[in-house]
């Protein structure tokens, strides 16, 4: 392992080059000045430009590279992860951290004895709205909030048939980017009191989803999840205070109090992670943080299960 000072050049392998690292990852790489993208790594291909490998154990042996972000799906990502702490290099894990509860909890631990950073991201915690809405709510008396999370899978998840299989999440793909922010803002611990998941007869995860919380200081949390909306996408969480109404929508970008647009600065969110994974890997430390995956894992635990008409995404024919 290489130790890296403050003001160096952190150098990062991809592992998984998809639509969330060709999107988001490399831009956000590319304009972080202590970062640089010196590898990829993906068996149907890679970056022009930037050396590439049909496989992991080839980036590891032969990039020159003291990082890897992993942007496979979750359902590999541990053993991606854990060839890579052994191979010495620091981790940025996508969100979800990876399938299961137990499988974040070897890699902390593993990371932990080689002395190496694990950084488990929630990017939507990034959005530029969610610090000033973490400190409105701050001290107030609050009454209720309602989360509603609906996208078109077809459009953001285009033939990715993994997201609908065990380990997948489902339409909790995107709502835990949901409980990542309502797990920053909220004063106190959300628990799942009730969940009702609508899976279609041909898939095993579900494309809907209701869900309620109970906070310990009383507060009802209700979360509308769908993976079908099509059209306009809500991204939204409404907070209704004894003194107040906040709206937090566009997955954080947007905040308004009272029904005033606050004045934000733009998005950053993949930029501010890796800054802050910089930041973590100058001053050996690690952030792992899983509860808002947790909440995900309650909720599969509460469920009662509708079955709903099969799903079919024509791009899934495409890649058959």
């Amino acid at each position: 392992m290489t130790t890296r000072a403050p003001g160096d050049t952190l150098r990062i392998g991809i592992a998984g080059f998809g639509k969330i690292a060709r999107d988001q990852h490399v831009p956000a790489i590319a304009g972080c000045e202590r970062t640089t993208l010196a590898a990829v790594a993906d068996p149907a291909g890679g970056l022009d430009g930037t050396p590439s490998f049909a496989s992991l154990d080839d980036m590891l042996r032969e990039a020159d590279i003291d990082a890897v972000a992993v942007c496979t799906p979750p359902q590999i990502r541990h053993d991606v992860a854990l060839a890579a702490l052994a191979a010495g290099k620091h981790v940025l894990l996508e969100k979800p951290p990876g399938a299961t509860l137990g499988e974040v909890d070897i890699l902390s631990r593993t990371a932990e004895r080689a002395g190496l950073t694990l950084f488990a991201t929630w990017h939507s915690r990034h959005a530029p709205g969610v610090e000033p809405a973490r400190a409105w709510i701050a001290g107030r008396k609050l009454r209720a909030v309602r989360v509603t999370w609906k996208e078109d899978v077809r459009r953001w998840h285009p033939g990715q048939a993994w997201i609908f299989e065990p380990g997948g999440l489902g339409v909790f793909d995107p709502g835990i980017n949901a409980f990542s922010i309502l797990t920053r803002i909220l004063p106190a611990p959300l628990r799942v009191t009730e969940a009702t998941f609508r899976t279609p007869e041909n898939r095993t995860a579900p494309i809907a989803a209701d869900v309620r919380f109970a906070a310990a200081d009383g507060v009802v949390v209700d979360a509308a999840l769908d993976f079908r909306q099509e059209g306009p996408q809500t991204w939204e969480i409404d907070v209704e205070a004894d003194d107040g109404r906040l709206v937090l929508s566009a997955g954080g970008a947007e905040l308004a109090i009272d029904g005033g647009a606050i004045s934000l600065p733009p998005e950053g969110e993949y930029a501010d992670i890796y800054t802050r994974f910089a930041d973590l890997v100058a001053t050996g430390q690690s952030d792992v943080d899983p509860t808002p995956f947790g909440l995900v894992a309650d909720a599969f635990l509460m469920a009662r299960t509708e079955t709903v008409d099969a799903f079919h995404d024509p791009a899934e024919a495409g890649k058959r």
